[in-house]
């Protein structure tokens, strides 16, 4: 008989059987197998209690009513029956809260009558593993309580307050325990953004050189013993200025006092020299590795854990959700010895680098993020391709840097007078690398300053005036969030990227340009959330349940007694509920006046926002486009919207065949042309006599055969647009003529990504300088083009498909070469290298891959729901 081990993922299954025996089986559980029901799906039994909605039996201490998911039962009968056989049950999920609750669910579920034991690792390696199974352990109860504490005051807090928004702002709308703080944050600071008050300011910048040297730059730092002003001297959430007792130029002050300047001597007259020990900084934890991956590559947070899950899941990385900085001493050893064979031993420290520090609140502890092994692997080494290899690569160079020398740079400061102005330079040259040694350029950039005494005069080669204006607040992006909520204690390293993904899955954030901005309706939830229930918008209250949480991981709290205190208590949830909503009883959260523009009301619908002005006894509603963020908008815009919808849109001209007029209109989702007359504006002319009620779909078509509309083409905007361009769009989409082959259709549209041609499913893109003038010709002439995939590159072509005819190729794509024929991409096995792959080798691979796949059973067909109508005609 053999011995089971349950692991989360098949990767993770995959890497560990390999270094398991034959007295193993090595299965996945894919995750958590069972969870707290949905509203929806309590058991008939419990349906009509009163706790149903929460899916946990708060009347019988907090009791949680778990159910496994349908996608769920075959796994977990595969693993009974596995089971069965087995002379021994080994729990080897993660060593966290998450995966303790996993290894608990797992024998709740199973019930095994073999022993049970509890296996962790912290990486998948053949030593760690073979350790691992000396120190076998029990499931630790505290922790699998502390997670089913936070599962249950998610779902509380949840399932409490969403429907409050459901019935006050709209429906689909969700408030989380630690996604409503996000919400509130990024909200918060938009506001800000919105009453910052911007100041234009003026300063000089010079070019300076001694004799031959090298051109350095200096600013003018005071005139006349006054200091110029700089952005610090300006409050950094209103924009007012702090201290009177700077000068703020105006552009023609600046441009004449240059001038002016320009014409003195330049004389040295103070010289300061520092040497700067710059520590490098401590390995990656969860936090720290999403804010690195967001700010060099912009990965989104989901994108990080998703890449480090595969690395962890291969054997190259240390477990990737921890929030210790601390290195065991095989790892030290390792990475010394990998800074001594790359660099040398000079950039050792005599001592090893000890780095103990956490994060606020922090959990269970785990080493910090790092390669795996006694060795640690090179980067070249591991044959890792795309964004796997920008991450290990990464980690690889931050855990190599943690062990290695200070860099040692020296800052030159240069104060020069020239009349009754002070003008300083500022310059750093790197006297030993350190750990920036095996960053090799990503480092600082040095700036030389000339060899310098006092007294030496310097040659002005130019003097310019140079504008400045304050900026607002940033906005978050995910590496400053996920920064902020860590330093309040807000969130664990295995929430962040949920966090993160969650408020802007559920529409409350959009991602522009890497900043995280909130949403009309975001405002409006976080206005409704701190008046009526502040304290699950507060990080402190929001911290301090985590606190909580940690103490009950510790065993030093109860939690039936706390989760008791937090829902029943004088302050609990339930009380606040009840009270909330009497007072809530008249009240709409739908709309909301903003500071700045008192004389509009900016609302939320499930079809996005609007905004209102009073037209005379009327009101005048406009739709607000969903590019137009909070912090973005004007007065001036306001008033185009509202105009454009009074008049209909900005007139273009007439259609020359259809002598219809045609509007710019700018709508939800920006500007598009309009030609025709909308039904709705008809409504003053209803018909005297009913003879018939129209069908939906019959009002669709006529409004359709009155109205056309098309989307402006990435390459016009509402300025450049004209008559001619707008009746080309209008014409779209065309049909070209019919493929000569094939005898079907070829046509050319434009669409999200641009300009294209279409011929059965297969989609071309067009220049647009070419796209209106392209024939039937050129359209099969370009379909005959090896197709580009979006981030892709067609390596080579191996043949073509004896079978389908289509073209085999190899193709390099984003994580990776893989092999692509007939519009599906197959992954190559670790048998096949992209070098050396053959015709008869992707051949063998692609048809072993279409056998499996036609394998598989087909669904069932659901019978369709007849309707009421029908139901009772049947009766």
């Amino acid at each position: 008989m053999k011995k089971l081990v349950i692991v989360e993922s098949p990767t993770k299954a995959k890497t560990v059987r390999k270094f398991l025996g034959k007295d193993y089986i090595v299965e996945s559980c894919m995750g958590h197998i069972r969870d707290l029901p949905g509203s929806s799906k309590v058991s008939k039994k419990n349906k009509k209690v009163s706790w149903a909605r929460f899916g946990v039996n708060v009347d019988k201490n907090f009791d949680p009513v778990y159910c496994v998911p349908p996608n769920k039962k075959e796994i977990v009968q595969k693993l009974k029956n596995i089971l069965k056989s087995a002379k021994e049950l080994i729990l080897a999920t993660d060593e966290d809260r998450e995966g303790e609750s996993i290894s608990w669910h797992l024998t709740e579920i199973l019930k095994p009558k073999v022993p049970v034991k509890r296996m962790v690792f912290h990486e998948i390696t053949q030593s760690a593993i073979q350790e691992s199974l000396k120190q076998f352990r029990c499931i630790d109860k505290n922790l699998v309580q502390a997670q089913e504490a936070r599962r249950i005051l998610d779902r509380l807090v949840g399932y409490s307050i969403s429907p409050v928004l459901w019935k006050k702002v709209f429906r689909g709308l969700s408030a989380g325990r630690v996604q409503s703080v996000a919400v509130s944050l990024v909200s918060q600071r938009e506001l800000q953004r919105m009453v910052f008050q911007k100041t234009a300011y003026w300063d000089i910048i010079g070019e300076h050189q001694k004799a031959s040297s090298t051109i350095f730059t200096s600013r003018l730092l005071s005139y006349k013993g006054l200091r110029l002003a700089r952005s610090s001297d300006f409050d950094s959430i209103t924009g007012k200025k702090k201290s009177t007792q700077v000068l703020i130029m105006t552009e023609q002050e600046a441009k004449k006092l240059a001038i002016s300047l320009s014409k003195q001597t330049f004389k040295v007259q103070k010289l300061e020299k520092k040497q700067i020990n710059r520590k490098p900084f401590p390995p990656f934890i969860t936090s720290t590795l999403q804010q690195e991956c967001n700010r060099r590559f912009r990965f989104s947070s989901r994108q990080t854990m998703g890449l480090a899950q595969k690395l962890y899941e291969q054997g190259l990385i240390t477990y990737m959700r921890t929030d210790s900085t601390f290195l065991s001493k095989q790892a030290i050893q390792a990475a010394r010895a990998a800074v001594s064979s790359i660099a040398g031993k000079n950039y050792l420290p005599s001592a090893p680098r000890i780095y103990r520090k956490k994060a606020k609140g922090a959990q269970e502890a785990h080493e910090a993020i790092r390669p795996v092994g006694q060795k640690f692997l090179s980067p070249n080494q591991t044959k890792l391709t795309g964004d796997l290899l920008k991450l290990y690569d990464l980690i690889w160079k931050r855990t190599l840097a943690s062990q290695m020398k200070d860099c040692i740079q020296n800052q030159t400061r240069i104060e020069m007078q020239a009349g009754h102005g002070i003008f300083v330079s500022s310059g750093v040259t790197i006297q030993f690398p350190g750990f920036y040694q095996v960053y090799k350029g990503d480092s600082t950039t040095e700036v030389q300053l000339p060899s310098v005494t006092q007294g030496d005069k310097i040659s002005c080669l130019k003097l310019e005036a140079a504008a400045h204006a304050t900026k607002p607040p940033a906005r978050y992006t995910e590496a400053s969030l996920i920064q902020k909520l860590e330093e309040e204690g807000v969130g664990r390293p295995s929430t962040y990227a949920s966090i993160i993904s969650t408020i802007q899955d559920r529409g409350y954030v959009k991602k522009e340009k890497n900043s995280l901005i909130p949403t009309f309706v975001a405002l409006v939830v976080d206005r409704l959330l701190t008046e009526h229930f502040p304290d699950y918008v507060n990080v402190q209250f929001t911290s301090k349940m985590e606190q909580d949480l940690d103490q009950i991981a510790r065993g030093k709290t109860n939690y039936i007694k706390y989760l008791q205190s937090f829902y029943f208590g004088p302050r609990g949830l339930k009380k606040l509920m009840h009270s909330q909503e009497k007072k809530m009883k008249d009240k709409t959260f739908r709309s909301l006046i903003l500071n700045g523009f008192e004389n509009y009301s900016f609302n939320v619908g499930p079809f996005g926002a609007y905004v209102s002005k009073k037209n005379g006894k009327n009101n005048v509603s406009a739709t607000l486009p969903e590019h137009l963020y909070p912090g973005d908008v004007t007065t001036q815009h306001i008033e185009e919207l509202i105009q454009n919808k009074m008049t209909g849109g900005r007139l273009i001209g007439k259609h020359p065949k259809e002598a219809k007029d045609i509007f710019l209109v700018l709508g939800r989702y920006g500007y598009y042309l309009e030609m025709g007359k909308d039904l709705s504006d008809e409504k003053s002319k209803k018909p005297q006599k009913i003879t018939k009620q129209k069908s939906k779909s019959s009002k669709k078509k006529e409004h359709k055969a009155l109205v056309k509309r098309a989307s402006l083409a990435p390459f016009y905007d509402e300025n450049t647009i004209n008559l001619e361009a707008a009746v080309k769009l209008l014409d779209l989409p065309k049909v070209l003529g019919k493929h000569p082959e094939t005898k079907k259709e070829i046509k050319k549209a434009v669409g999200r990504y641009g300009p294209y041609i279409v011929h059965d499913g297969d989609f071309r893109s067009v220049p647009a300088n070419t796209f209106f003038d392209i024939t039937l010709k050129d359209a099969v002439q370009k379909l005959k083009e090896p197709k580009k995939g979006r981030g892709s590159q067609v390596l080579k072509e191996l043949g073509t498909h004896p079978k389908s005819g289509k073209v085999i190729q190899l193709v390099k794509g984003r994580y990776g070469p893989y092999i692509k024929c007939d519009g599906k991409n197959y992954a190559l096995s670790k048998h096949n290298t992209p070098e050396q792959i053959t015709f008869k080798e992707a051949l063998a691979w692609i048809d072993s891959q279409g056998t499996a796949t036609d394998k598989k059973t087909k669904k069932p067909i659901r019978k369709k729901k007849t309707s009421r109508v029908a139901r009772r005609t049947r009766r």
